[in-house]
């Protein structure tokens, strides 16, 4: 499906335009006729006609004298008529599904347009992981760019990343067509430690960030938990204007609106702060234009259930936001963010990407037109989306010899000891910390499964020191068995805990021999696991229909045989590497305080 294309091109097509709409016979390709159109520029909504010539959109009014022998019109009465959905900050890889894949189901529901940050694959292989998802993402009929890492590691020191990215390499990047820009600068979230104990990291940030502005690119933020001058100082280091989507609370999300930021209100499968952010509008009043609906991280079950961009516009709708102003949320502010000035709205000139709704607060999105072509009907894909096979370079990435059970435990002197750990808190990113009486025996450390305290750890995998760090972990509620896998923020090394440490050498050997995966282990035998070839992530090999099933399979074992109190273990787990969000995270290095940038002890006495 032809894009935009060139100025020159888009001009020529213009003049043709012109002269269908100011002569006698020059005709629409397609008028949607007699639906309720949803203005997000003037947050209204009336009845009117919508032309279509060639992938433009013609006239949005009365449109019956473009209407011609060969036009197509597509009657829309009774429904209405807006702008295709953008989703503003999202990863692949936590869908475990390749762009390709993911993008059969975005499109369907109506998102037209992705802005992916491929931080993921960027820490396991570097710029060769980036450029095979800038080469998938220009084989498809969808808008799709891409906001880039400029530091991975994010915290050089305390993670082991595959391979690095910083302001000396970046612009192999930011060169490319498809990059928007600079993802999230993670980098500076721990504002203070990072400026009292790596300072250079600062110097590197405001050295890419020049680069990315320099280019007209934009640049992302990541700050949570961060007011006053902390707050002042990470938008600084972003170059004056940025976005955040780590916002948790009204207070946190009112001081950064009134500092110019872009508050996207993450609303994934496991983070979901929309409702508490958008009392900035409901209870307090503030204008809602630098508020933005973004998915994060949404795995395949929920993008097949529940849709992607419009199950967002629902939710918020339900938290009583008017529904133009919640689409808004997802059309018009977002590419006023991004400067992007041919989406998000419907108007003449402008790409023809659009949705159908059959209902407005249920968000039911009944047909998609993108780039002037019907792309979906209630929910089918009418069109195909071409399938992309990932280099081999991008599939070994799992580089560390197996483990046994010993190279797991943490020893302790006598019968036990106080140690401290992560707290899991759920649907959240932050965790918080523990402190248990676990009990000892031969020299170890053993699972105090009554109370809910087991061990977790991260095993380097990228080939470098091959070393491995332990600590313990409360809220899972595994009461028997271990589960391993090799996606752990952001560096991706692999992480396990279970209730044996037997288990948990199984699961993470099986996650080697699957060249990276989930696995899920129990008296010694597999009862479940999923190959991610790409990069130990992402699985080109199965659809989301299969991956969603293995994944429900998966949690319902850990459920239903395994004990585990969490919903979606697997994404929980995942975050618990992340060392740029608070409070406690362990890494291959250790056991690490986030928000003075240290490693502690994880045995206190």
């Amino acid at each position: 499906m032809m894009r935009s294309g060139s100025l020159a091109k888009r001009m020529i097509r213009y003049r043709r335009m012109i002269d269908h709409l100011l002569t006698e016979g020059g005709f629409a390709d397609i008028v949607l006729a007699g639906g309720e159109v949803v203005n997000v520029i003037t947050r209204e909504i009336y009845r009117a006609d919508v032309a279509i010539k060639e992938e433009y959109i013609l006239l949005v009014g009365d449109c019956r004298a473009l209407i011609g022998p060969s036009t197509n019109v597509i009657d829309v009465s009774g429904t209405y008529v807006a702008p295709g959905f953008i989703d503003s900050h999202m990863h692949f890889e936590s869908a475990m599904l390749s762009i390709s894949e993911f993008s059969r189901l975005s499109i369907a529901s109506g998102t037209t347009t992705l802005i992916a940050d491929p931080h993921e694959i960027a820490n396991v292989v570097g710029i060769a992981g980036v450029n095979a998802m800038l080469d998938e993402a220009a084989t498809l009929p969808n808008r799709v760019l891409f906001t880039v890492p400029c530091l991975t590691p994010d915290v050089p020191g305390f993670e082991t990343a595959g391979a690095e990215i910083s302001s000396r390499n970046l612009d192999a990047l930011l060169g490319h067509p498809l990059v928007q820009g600079i993802g999230e600068m993670q980098g500076f979230s721990n504002v203070r430690p990072v400026f009292a104990r790596m300072p250079g990291i600062i110097d590197d940030l405001l050295a890419s960030v020049h680069q990315a502005k320099a280019l007209g690119k934009t640049v992302e933020g990541n700050a949570p938990d961060l007011f006053g001058a902390d707050l002042a100082a990470h938008i600084l280091a972003c170059g004056g204007s940025t976005s955040c989507h780590e916002t948790t609370a009204k207070a946190e999300c009112i001081e950064k609106l009134r500092a110019g930021v872009t508050v996207f209100m993450r609303e994934g499968s496991t983070q979901k702060n929309m409702a508490a952010c958008i009392t900035a509008v409901t209870e307090e009043g503030l204008d809602s234009r630098n508020l933005v609906l973004v998915s994060d991280d949404m795995v395949a079950d929920d993008l097949l259930r529940l849709g992607h961009m419009n199950e967002l516009i629902r939710r918020t709708i339900a938290q009583g936001v008017d529904p133009v102003e919640a689409i808004q949320m997802a059309t018009i502010n977002a590419a006023r963010h991004f400067g992007l000035s041919d989406v998000g709205v419907l108007a003449p000139g402008k790409p023809a990407d659009l949705v159908v709704i059959s209902d407005l607060r249920a968000m039911r999105v009944a047909a998609v037109v993108m780039g002037g072509v019907p792309v979906a009907k209630d929910g089918d894909l009418l069109i195909r989306i071409p399938r992309y096979v990932y280099p081999e370079s991008v599939k070994t990435t799992v580089k560390r010899r197996p483990v046994k059970p010993d190279d797991l435990r943490l020893a302790c002197r006598g019968d036990g000891a106080t140690v401290r750990g992560i707290t899991v808190i759920a649907d959240q990113n932050l965790t918080d910390e523990f402190t248990a009486r676990c009990s000892a025996a031969g020299g170890w450390f053993v699972p105090a499964v009554d109370q809910d305290v087991l061990p977790i750890v991260v095993a380097e995998r990228h080939g470098r020191d091959g070393r491995i760090a332990k600590s313990f972990v409360k809220g899972l509620g595994l009461q028997q068995g271990a589960l391993a896998l090799s996606v752990g923020h952001d560096t991706h090394n692999i992480v396990a805990c279970g209730a044996s440490y037997e288990d948990m050498a199984v699961a993470i050997n099986r996650v080697i021999a699957m060249q990276g995966g989930i696995a899920m282990i129990a008296d010694g035998k597999v009862v479940g696991d999923l190959r991610l070839p790409i990069a130990g992530l992402m699985t080109d090999e199965l659809t989301a229909e299969e991956v969603a099933e293995r994944l429900q399979s998966l949690d319902r074992k850990a459920r239903d045989e395994m004990g585990c109190t969490l919903h979606a273990p697997f994404m929980h787990l995942s975050f618990l590497t992340l060392v740029t969000s608070p409070r406690r995270k362990i890494t291959d290095r250790g056991l690490i305080d986030t928000e003075n940038l240290q490693f502690i002890d994880t045995v206190c006495d």
